[in-house]
């Protein structure tokens, strides 16, 4: 199927006057971003993501509509992922939340590139080489399994290549200098520690770009679709932060449920040549597998507050009955 230059052209600039408008107009200020904030960007970033792909059904068929929501859910979920390797880096790095959005501003515009890259090379080297799309499903099958066993949860910034060779080269300040990436001090121009962040949270991407590209791969070959649903998935991924980390909401079983998801995808994509899964069932068992990962959390959580509950009215005294200082009246009286 064609898609029209105009069509590239005119979700670009959208996207770009809405990070513009983003920026310039409701982040000009460094503040830190609240759970209300946060709920209507978020509110704003999905509905766009929606609209677009209800647009791709309406002018390029069914079959291109349940594509995109498909590659957009699994991405979104996938990316679900760098939020809390954002949280660990925040804190390492004792990053105020008030310049956090601004980081994670350029994280996700460094990211936006890094998945232009990738797609470009994994449609190409799909359509050159078709051998590779058994590599990409083996891939996605052990990311699966070591994100399922706990392997890599453990985020180590201090041990990232990518910071290790800019603080060799680089010149750093020791402390922030409000937002600023770079600052000038006896006359030479100097990096501050937030340039260290945004290079470990860049570098972070990339790992999950080799996760996440491969996925949805699996659902289109199309780039249009590719590269608008991973587009759109991404740019909702500063708001989802800021919502999860001001709930403090933690998901125990996340992990578990991306992992099958990963798993399945693989091995969608090593079976492509002998049984092509719908989309529509795919995207079910997407949505399946994450938001019963989600709502299992929920409910751990709700179980173990109300053992604790129980356990501490076991635990705490009967509450005397108030004493009542007013002699008792007779009948006499």
């Amino acid at each position: 199927m064609e898609y029209p230059i105009w069509g590239w052209a005119a979700f670009s600039a959208i996207v770009v006057l809405m990070l513009v408008v983003d920026l310039q107009v409701f982040h000009r200020e460094a503040h830190k971003v609240h759970v209300k904030e946060a709920l209507a960007w978020s509110i704003v970033w999905i509905a766009w993501g929606v609209l677009f792909g209800l647009w791709v059904w309406w002018r390029h068929g069914g079959q291109a509509g349940l594509e995109y929501f498909t590659a957009y859910l699994i991405e979104k979920s996938l990316s679900l992922d760098n939020v809390f390797v954002w949280m660990a880096v925040f804190s390492y790095f004792v990053l105020p939340a008030q310049y956090q959005h601004r980081v994670l501003f350029y994280g996700v515009l460094g990211a936006i590139v890094m998945r232009g890259i990738f797609i470009a090379a994994g449609v190409s080297l799909l359509e050159l080489f078709h051998w590779m799309l058994y590599v990409f499903g083996v891939i996605l099958i052990v990311t699966g399994g070591r994100l399922g066993l706990g392997y890599g949860e453990k985020m180590e910034p201090q041990r990232n290549p990518v910071l290790k060779l800019v603080r060799r080269f680089v010149p750093m300040t020791e402390t922030y200098h409000g937002q600023a990436f770079f600052v000038r001090s006896g006359g030479k121009l100097l990096a501050t520690p937030l340039v260290a962040v945004l290079v470990v949270v860049e570098s972070s991407d990339i790992l999950f770009a080799i996760d996440s590209v491969p996925a949805v791969l699996a659902i289109s070959r199309e780039p249009f679709i590719v590269w608008t649903s991973n587009v759109s998935a991404i740019l909702g991924l500063r708001a989802l932060y800021f919502l999860i980390s001001g709930l403090l909401v933690q998901f125990r079983y996340l992990n578990y449920g991306l992992a099958l998801v990963l798993s399945y995808v693989g091995i969608k994509m090593l079976i492509s040549d002998f049984y092509k899964v719908p989309t529509w069932l795919s995207l079910s068992i997407i949505a399946l597998l994450v938001g019963g990962a989600i709502i299992a959390s929920i409910e751990a959580d709700r179980r173990e507050r109300r053992k604790l509950a129980r356990a501490a009215e076991m635990v705490s005294p009967p509450t005397p009955a108030p004493y009542s200082s007013r002699r008792p009246t007779s009948d006499a009286e």
